[in-house]
């Protein structure tokens, strides 16, 4: 049963009662090491385990009630700083992120810890569709695609809307990424990387071998079904299903595109 009071729902906060979903996060937590950056602790119902672990931690809260209530609570034994989790620099040191992120704000937090350097690992609760698009099952995003050479995008369990108070219309889910140790592309290629993917989601075509000749990355048509054929694609696949192994091997078989700030 919930044991957790619940603070102002103003900033689109569902907060999460559920013990069981809980304690998984901070058992993947658990497995990571370094500093914890918690994005919407809200009333601490992650907080207090989290705590536990005996590392340095992080609370980033925009709600001033809750925030004071936190600091009321543990003391000296968190840190919370009151702003907005979109406005707030993440270390640059190595550090785990984890969050039960606002729903309707989940793409853009994202995008800002994509671009964050330090970040090791980052255990989030977002929602289940989400969660599932972003680590590629049943067709990965373009922010997917553009960041998986450094980043693995690993789906958790799914959280039932009743998990949460108040209630979501819609489920959430546990997605997890890794920064990759050794990373598929060195760092220096990603903006080039990322305006080639770009160009390949945004092209015209019924699959990825008309949509190569359109985009202009490959000449002919014979050299995109060559391509195709020797890293296991089918012609008509959509971008969303390619591998991260068959994005790379893209860029580096066609030298790739200008360069796009994104």
């Amino acid at each position: 049963m919930p044991t957790h009071s619940h603070g102002r729902h103003e900033h689109g906060q569902n907060f999460l009662t559920d013990p069981h979903v809980i304690a998984d996060v901070v058992s993947r937590v658990a497995e990571t090491v370094g500093p914890i950056v918690e994005i919407g602790p809200g009333d601490g119902a992650l907080t207090t385990p989290l705590l536990d672990l005996g590392r340095t931690t992080t609370a980033v809260e925009i709600d001033g009630r809750l925030a004071a209530r936190l600091h009321r609570r543990f003391g000296d034994r968190l840190v919370v700083d009151h702003t907005d989790a979109l406005r707030y620099r993440l270390p640059a040191t190595p550090h785990v992120v984890v969050g039960n992120l606002p729903f309707h704000l989940t793409t853009a937090l994202l995008r800002r810890l994509l671009h964050a350097p330090g970040w090791t690992d980052a255990v989030l609760l977002v929602q289940w569709e989400v969660a599932r698009r972003r680590a590629g099952v049943g067709g990965a995003t373009m922010m997917t695609a553009q960041w998986a050479p450094w980043v693995e995008f690993t789906l958790g369990r799914r959280v039932p809307a009743a998990a949460f108070r108040p209630r979501p219309g819609v489920d959430g889910g546990i997605l997890a990424m890794h920064r990759r140790a050794r990373p598929l592309l060195a760092p220096a290629e990603r903006k080039r990387y990322q305006a080639m993917v770009h160009r390949v989601y945004t092209g015209r075509g019924r699959g990825i071998a008309e949509i190569l000749v359109r985009t202009r990355l490959h000449a002919r048509s014979r050299d995109a079904h060559a391509w195709c054929r020797r890293v296991g694609a089918a012609p008509g696949t959509l971008p969303a299903r390619l591998t991260v192994e068959q994005w790379v091997d893209l860029f580096e078989a066609t030298g790739a595109s200008p360069p796009r700030d994104r």
